[in-house]
């Protein structure tokens, strides 16, 4: 530290960055902050540098999360700046997959609007029963095969007929087949479809995942924003 430049006490830049005096000392042991001087009786001695390089922590954890925004932090006091940008790189690569999954139950709800399956109708004095393969197909406008092949990846799971073992297609399968054929036609690929499936059954309804993808489509807006935040300050701090 220059002669020259301000010196901070420890509660200096506690009150600069609204935190405890322990936490100040924390985040420099962790590499938050580079290195403190140290006073004749073992005091730290911060600065202005330290201030800026608190701050930007603090702008860089709303979008990032302390665990990447301590990484980053700490590999910039390394001098590896290089690693420490592919770590902003690597945020940003995960939110863009986020958004594409995202994309992808936007496109399946846009193929399950005014098509929820309606209950197959029962044979005349019988219990009501469900849909065959043959008939799901024709329904989804696909190939038997095609049900089949997304059985074996663990997209469909129709239930069995007691004694022939034939596979039996309620609602929420034929509901299921459809959001499939939706975003395969849009080339997504099996593991990015399985989540989309989980989210709808874990809702219970289209209506109620709608509006779970508004509220993270939101949430994701608010990180992104955040996330320019950050790496501006970072870009400043790196200045």
């Amino acid at each position: 530290m220059s002669n020259r430049e301000r010196r901070l006490r420890t509660v200096d830049l506690a009150r600069a960055a609204g935190l405890s005096t322990q936490q100040v000392r924390n985040y420099e042991d962790a590499g938050v902050l580079p290195p403190a001087g140290r006073t004749d009786a073992g005091y730290r001695v911060f600065g202005e540098r330290h201030r800026d390089a608190l701050l930007t922590y603090r702008a860089l954890q709303p979008g990032y999360g302390a665990v990447t925004a301590t990484r980053v932090m700490r590999a910039v006091h390394a001098g590896d700046v290089a690693g420490a940008l592919a770590l902003v790189d690597a945020a940003h690569a995960a939110l863009h997959e986020e958004r594409v999954s995202l994309r992808a139950a936007g496109e399946a709800l846009e193929a399950l609007a005014g098509r929820d399956a309606a209950a197959p109708p029962p044979r005349s004095g019988d219990e009501p029963r469900g849909l065959r393969i043959g008939e799901v197909a024709a329904l989804v406008g696909v190939r038997a095969s095609a049900l089949r092949v997304w059985e074996e990846a663990g997209l469909l799971v129709p239930g069995r007929e007691r004694g022939t073992g034939y596979r039996v297609y309620g609602p929420a399968d034929v509901r299921d087949a459809r959001v499939v054929r939706a975003l395969r036609r849009s080339h997504h690929l099996f593991d990015r479809i399985r989540p989309v499936l989980d989210d709808l059954r874990r809702a219970g309804s289209s209506a109620a995942l709608r509006a779970a993808v508004e509220a993270r489509g939101q949430d994701l807006t608010a990180r992104t924003r955040a996330m320019l935040a950050g790496a501006g300050a970072l870009h400043a701090y790196l200045e």
